[in-house]
């Protein structure tokens, strides 16, 4: 009988862990790491007894990364591996831009059983390189060592490269003392390492190297010039562990840089004297998060590097402790107990319209209260129920709490506040009521959030909680756009229906130079080409291919924006003008403006390009669905159909906030002869009260109106004088909080 190749290896992989206490092995072939996206007869998984990783050598890397990279990491327990925990953990070399590549050349130069060692080399325009990934019998750790060569003539100045850690679940913590810093300096952090993790494993990329964080901690850079025939070599370490106790990131810390170091130790129980099962104990320093342990059946034992720290103690749903303050010295062991943990409480919310009473989705918030600093003890944020509209009930810490609602996103109605205290083993109840203050789709407008990631690739939120995110902002049209997947597909498409509402199922077609999406896909659409390796003219062909009336360019100008690919001339294929809408994505709300200026430049060219707005939200819980969003007025019942060809046809704007009704439909022509003049009426609304409107025609402000009194509700009309030739008008309305709408051109064609 013929075993499948992936059998073959996971046997062998399995069986030389159970053989030996300590060995390492590399397999040639699909990885056995369960849903690891190394599938190739090329492909190479190295495992040890403590972990399991896979580089693509024959199978396409995600984001258009160069092949030669790790794809799948796994902890491994009792000779059993567990399934893949990252979509990418490798090396850049310059932030996210477009990697223009070659070749690539990966060796197995050690096969074990002490040791594995192989190197990968690829090119990045004329710089090679180098990376040697290491892993030795008994380590819980993969050493990464790359080295950058400049073989070209000039310098290639102000590089971010770095080692990257991109999980395909869980939660991140990121570089201790830079939470909240998306891109920047990594001046103020603790340590130099960031972690992934859920309660049952743990990935902690360390880099000595670091003085720049990138994508909220998962790249840490360096920031460097490269002369010619100069090399800088990056060393750095993944740490695989099979739980969520930072412990043993802390002690490999310590073991790294020999560090001076002492312990801490204790008992967790509750206010009435029982040990808490599996407590956690939180460390702070310099008032900051730095670490936590998991302890058992109400102990835990943690090292930490000598020196001042204040910790407190918790559990899943329970109570955070006081807080008590710790001076270590080096070998000098301390206790500090905790005895104040109060248990899991419940709490039920009802949100309902003020005037009519009925159910309303929701978003909810705690804005005062315990948020959880270890994410799988409990969530911040929470959404009433698909099933049950209007309703959620959740376990949560007792205590005080002052939670947000969110009815609409800002845009439909005031965000609502609630005030409950839950008690320990009790249920605590409240309803909210919100008044719904503009109702677009009455007028034939319908909204989407045009750029939004499932649980494919980076991102963490299932189906079902994407639904529950897009409802409580008040989009009425669900849209999932996954990098390189249509896996969701079916799934939202179900939800849609029991709920009652049109789906529209994308794609994001994702090469290192420029990110697209698709839609709307063909229900059994499914993506055949290598998008790392393909043209400008063959992402567009398969995008057809697979049903989609309209192709987005994302993010233009990020790094690895098309637009920025083009102007840097690493797009291949050059321009291809064969897309349709341009992204107002709020991931780059300073790009704004160049968008603008871009698609105003198509316009003056007479170019039917038209603008899209999406929020790139991967994580519902820590991001907000339709911060930005876009409107299309659908004649009829909307449907997915329906709702594109509205889009191609300009029958739609962006919005940050202000909502926009016009007398002359956005993408219609208007023909009349020159030196009339045309009136152009437009109802404004914003729950934050308008500010200005300003008319725009061929690229510059033609008018503005100022409302000093900050109305939510007022009409304007611009009465403009027609030109000899073809022109077109388009609007900008700003509200008070400074969130901005942006128009198609109402097209004006000489006769």
């Amino acid at each position: 009988m013929r075993i499948p190749l992936i059998v073959l290896a996971s046997v062998i992989a399995l069986g030389a862990l159970r053989d030996a206490t300590a060995s390492v092995s590399v397999l040639m072939g699909p990885t056995p790491i369960p849903r690891g996206n190394a599938r190739a007869a090329g492909d190479i998984t190295v495992v040890n007894e403590k972990l399991a990783f896979a580089l693509a050598v024959e199978s396409a890397v995600p984001y258009g990364v160069p092949r030669g990279a790790i794809v799948a990491v796994a902890p491994v327990r009792h000779a059993r591996i567990d399934r893949n925990r990252v979509v990418f953990a490798d090396f850049i070399p310059n932030n996210w831009s477009a990697w223009p590549n070659t070749y690539h050349h990966v060796d197995v130069l050690d096969h074990g059983p002490r040791e594995a060692r192989i190197r990968a080399v690829r090119d990045w325009g004329e710089v090679t390189i180098t990376t040697l990934y290491t892993l030795t019998a008994g380590s819980d750790q993969i050493a990464i060592s790359t080295t950058m060569s400049n073989g070209g003539t000039r310098t290639v100045a102000d590089l971010l490269s770095g080692l990257t850690l991109w999980p395909n679940s869980g939660f991140l913590f990121a570089v201790p003392g830079l939470a909240g810093i998306t891109e920047g300096s990594a001046a103020g952090a603790l340590s130099d390492r960031v972690t992934a993790y859920d309660a049952d494993w743990a990935l902690t990329l360390h880099a000595p190297y670091l003085d720049h964080v990138g994508s909220s901690s998962r790249d840490l850079f360096r920031l460097h010039s490269l002369a010619p025939g100069e090399s800088r070599t990056f060393e750095g370490w993944l740490q695989v562990g099979g739980s969520g106790d930072l412990a043993p990131v802390v002690a490999a810390e310590i073991a790294r840089q020999n560090l001076p170091a002492a312990i801490v130790r204790g008992r967790v129980t509750t206010s009435d004297g029982r040990a808490i099962a599996q407590p956690v104990v939180v460390v702070e320093k310099d008032g900051k998060p730095y670490a936590w342990t998991l302890g058992r059946t109400g102990t835990y034992k943690l090292a930490l590097p000598a020196g001042n720290y204040s910790l407190y103690a918790t559990a899943r749903h329970f109570t955070h402790s006081a807080h008590a303050p710790v001076t270590l010295a080096a070998g000098v062991a301390q206790r500090r107990d905790f005895h104040d943990l109060q248990r899991p409480g419940a709490m039920e919310l009802e949100v309902a319209d003020a005037r009519s009473g009925a159910p309303l989705d929701a978003r909810i918030t705690i804005a005062e209260g315990e948020k959880p600093l270890v994410q799988f003890l409990g969530r911040s944020t929470f959404f009433t129920a698909l099933e049950r509209k209007g309703y959620l009930a959740e376990r949560i810490a007792p205590g005080a709490y002052r939670f947000t609602v969110s009815v609409g996103g800002g845009f439909l109605a005031e965000g609502a506040e609630a005030q409950l205290r839950v008690a320990p083993a009790q249920v605590s109840r409240t309803r909210v009521t919100v008044t719904s203050l503009f109702d677009p789709p009455l007028h034939g407008w319908y909204s989407a959030d045009l750029h939004h990631h499932a649980d494919q690739a980076e991102a963490v939120t299932p189906p079902p909680a994407l639904a529950r995110s897009q409802l409580a902002a008040g989009l009425d049209v669900l849209f999932v756009s996954d990098h390189d997947s249509t896996a969701n597909l079916a799934a939202l498409q179900e939800i849609a229906r029991a709920r009652g509402v049109p789906f529209i199922p994308g794609i994001e077609l994702s090469p290192s130079w420029g990110h697209f999406n698709a839609y709307p896909l063909d229900p059994e659409a499914r993506l055949a080409i290598d998008t790392s390796t393909a043209s400008v003219g063959q992402i567009f062909e398969e995008a057809r291919r697979l049903g989609a009336s309209v192709v987005q360019v994302n993010h233009p100008f990020i790094p690895y924006g098309y637009f920025a690919s083009l102007a840097a001339g690493v797009a291949p294929g050059g321009f291809n003008g064969a897309f349709d809408l341009i992204e107002i994505n709020t991931s780059a709300p300073q790009d704004d403006a160049k968008v603008l200026e871009r698609i105003w430049g198509f316009w003056n060219a007479g170019q039917h390009y038209y603008l899209s707005g999406g929020s790139d939200t991967h994580d519902v819980w820590n991001e907000e669905s339709g911060r930005v969003r876009t409107y299309v007025h659908v004649d009829g019942t909307p449907d997915a159909r329906r709702f594109a060809a509205a889009l191609k046809s300009g029958n739609s704007y962006v919005t940050h906030g202000p909502l926009i009704f016009p007398a002359v439909m956005f993408g219609n022509q208007v023909r009349s002869p020159p030196g009339t003049s045309l009136a152009l009426g437009f109802d404004l609304a914003a729950v934050a009260g308008l500010k200005q409107a300003q008319l725009v025609s061929q690229g510059t402000v033609q008018d503005t109106r100022t409302f000093h009194d900050a109305p939510r509700e007022t009409h304007v009309d611009f009465v403009v004088q027609l030109l000899p030739q073809n022109s077109w008008y388009a609007l900008t309305v700003e509200d008070q909080q400074g969130r901005r709408a942006y128009t198609n051109p109402v097209w004006v064609r000489a006769p």
